[in-house]
């Protein structure tokens, strides 16, 4: 059985797909983007948007019951690989050691022409 999991302290879906799904005690989020959830506004800067980004992924796994130190998995979309570094030290703050898995490839556009986006799997 699958649940469909939502909150308002992360981006509303903007097409046709959940903010995450829990089947079997595992949580799989869609990818979300660095939206400030009551503004609809994005931080400018690749540091700004990574922070809001994992902020609103921790919003949006605690809405579903589990954290940021139960991801097991991670997929980081940038816009830029020259931001690599400095993304990877926000990474850090927000997940503890040991850190997910964790694929991060550069792409040529993101929703809303943000810097980034992340996608997450999850343990409950």
């Amino acid at each position: 059985m699958k649940n469909v999991i939502s909150t308002d302290k992360a981006p509303a879906a903007i097409g046709p797909y959940s903010q995450a799904i829990e089947v079997n005690q595992m949580v799989y989020t869609s990818g979300i983007i660095p939206v400030v959830p009551s503004t609809g506004e994005i931080p400018e800067g690749s540091v700004a948007q990574a922070k809001q980004a994992f902020e609103n992924l921790a919003n949006l796994l605690a809405a579903a019951g589990t954290g940021m130190e139960k991801v097991v998995k991670t997929t980081v979309f940038i816009k830029e690989m020259n931001d690599f570094g400095a993304i990877n030290e926000v990474y850090a703050q927000f997940f503890p050691a040991p850190y997910p898995a964790r694929s991060c490839v550069e792409v040529a556009r993101l929703p809303k022409d943000v810097m980034l986006e992340i996608e997450a799997v999850a343990t409950k």
